[in-house]
């Protein structure tokens, strides 16, 4: 796809260009994988687009952090395709890789469904159970890096949804993981993410200090690099996203963190962070403008994680005291979890 673009100051698109040299081809593979996972576009050799946004920005450059301690070089640039008709070639590039992800998903999916057995106990029941769920996982991880609606996506929804009348079991938002981490082994620990948190980190951030450990400190960077701190919400961390839950709700799973405010802050992140519809919660669209305006006003990766906790906690006393703007009451007061 030839695909011309100029520089601008408008947020349309962001490219990241890299160069490494041939003796590093593990990190060339290292960084296409990278770049796979969070749905960037190829448009030329080591030319990389995503829509602008934040998030994509902090993808990029954590991406471009990697590539220039690889040996290599990179440049992540703001810019805006010249005409529509070079605008709907990029967006038709993005529909067309998702619509190859959930092409794949639904052949998976539609050979399962000839496969799968009837509702009932047994081995084989259990390992549809396993498989459905895996395909759940890998459909959620492809809805978040479908930025336009690939058209494909509805007929996987629509298989899934079958096979999961056919074992019986609803729609699921647990993680991979289902093992119960002790809070005790955790305590006065050093926690490690990505420089400039956005919701899912400073929500999580917040679940921590208050839930896990009040001591905990947290740092910014590369896990390799602090091989002692615990990272989170980081590429591939164990306290990260996984399948359909985003980090905050991966760590009140494993923690078994259980208290009403708790779930409805969840719910919140949710919708923000895997850029959803799915719970609609009244006060999202208002803690997304309030995250977003203190990315913008702290320039401090400390200082803004701070404000984003105190953020978080000053939300959580208000739905845990039923005092919320959407004019829906918190079952927060009536069951708390106990902070560590």
């Amino acid at each position: 796809m030839s695909v011309s673009l100029r520089h601008t100051g408008d947020r349309d698109w962001l490219l990241l260009l890299f160069f490494l040299p041939a003796r590093r081809a593990h990190a060339r593979v290292q960084a296409w994988r990278r770049l796979q996972r969070i749905g960037a576009v190829l448009l030329r050799n080591s030319a990389y687009a995503l829509p602008h946004s934040p998030e994509s920005r902090e993808d990029f450059e954590w991406i471009k952090r990697e590539i220039v301690a690889a040996g290599g070089e990179a440049l992540v640039l703001v810019a805006r395709a010249p005409d529509q008709a070079a605008t709907d070639d990029l967006v038709g590039a993005f529909r067309a890789a998702r619509g190859r992800d959930f092409a794949a998903l639904s052949a998976a999916a539609s050979a399962m469904l000839k496969k799968a057995p009837a509702p009932r106990a047994g081995r084989r029941h259990r390992a549809l159970i396993q498989g459905v769920r895996r395909l759940r996982e890998r459909y959620h991880d492809t809805v978040r890096r479908d930025f336009f609606g690939a058209p494909e996506r509805d007929e996987v929804e629509t298989l899934l949804a079958t096979l999961e009348q056919r074992t019986g079991r609803t729609r699921t938002m647990e993680p991979s993981s289902d093992t119960r981490a002790k809070i005790a082994d955790y305590h006065r620990k050093v926690w490690l993410t990505r420089p400039r948190p956005g919701v899912d980190r400073m929500s999580s951030a917040w679940l921590i200090r208050r839930f896990i450990d009040r001591q905990a400190t947290f740092v910014f960077g590369d896990p390799v690099k602090r091989p002692g701190a615990i990272p989170f919400d980081t590429f591939e961390a164990e306290f990260g996203h996984h399948g359909a839950h985003c980090t905050f709700e991966t760590i009140c799973t494993r923690f078994g963190i259980e208290d009403d405010a708790v779930r409805r802050i969840g719910r919140i992140v949710h919708d923000l962070d895997l850029k959803e519809t799915t719970f609609r919660d009244l006060e999202a669209a208002t803690i997304g403008r309030l995250v977003e305006g203190l990315r913008r006003a702290r320039h401090d990766d400390d200082a803004l994680l701070a404000s984003g906790i105190e953020l978080f906690e000053a939300l959580y006393q208000s739905l845990a005291s039923g005092e919320t703007t959407s004019g829906s009451t918190s079952k927060g007061a009536k069951r708390r979890a106990r902070p560590v």
